[in-house]
């Protein structure tokens, strides 16, 4: 599995740095923002370092997919029954802090921090 020593992600992945997770499987791990924008907010990432969607490709459906496909099932679990946001921030000017393909998905109660 490629992996970038130096990157936050990939270092939750390997334990290194502990997080609060809601999910884990052989391809994806999901755990709750440290800065949530709103009432839940959870990050669903590849374990394998991808480092902005720029970098994918035909390869990388299969999981970008899973990754769509899981957040709605998380956020009926997590008890958001009234809707959320999924945001996939890309490179400098998308705003993305960290350089490792990730998705947000925020729901809950409005009115919300941010967004």
């Amino acid at each position: 599995m490629s992996a970038d020593p130096n990157c936050i992600f990939c270092k939750i992945v390997a334990g290194q740095i502990p997080s609060r997770k809601v999910h884990e499987d052989d391809e994806l791990l999901v755990f709750h923002d440290i800065a949530p924008w709103a009432p839940v907010h959870v990050l669903i990432i590849p374990k394998r370092h991808v480092t902005t969607m720029y970098d994918t490709t035909d390869e990388h459906a299969p999981v970008m997919g899973r990754m769509m496909a899981l957040a709605p099932k998380l956020m009926r679990d997590l008890g958001v029954t009234n809707g959320f946001r999924i945001v996939v921030n890309t490179g400098h000017d998308g705003m993305q802090e960290v350089q490792h393909v990730h998705m947000h998905v925020m729901g809950g109660p409005r009115p919300w921090i941010k967004g």
